[in-house]
């Protein structure tokens, strides 16, 4: 147990003094560019989806 205790002990303080924390502007940066990313990954996913929705319906109408 006290090696579990210890392991949180030292887990707290390299967190609190030896983390380098991003400024908050970098955040709100970083945070656009995902939404971003993830919209047009989305965007490119249902357009796939689409095409080979469209294109199976094709072929079974034949």
């Amino acid at each position: 147990m006290s090696n579990f205790i210890t392991y949180i002990r030292e887990s707290f303080q390299e967190v609190v003094y030896n983390v380098t924390w991003p400024e908050y502007k970098q955040l709100q940066k970083d945070t656009v560019s995902v939404i971003i990313a993830s919209l047009a990954f989305a965007l490119v996913i249902a357009l796939i989806d689409y095409l080979f929705d469209s294109g199976l319906d094709f072929l079974y109408q034949l």
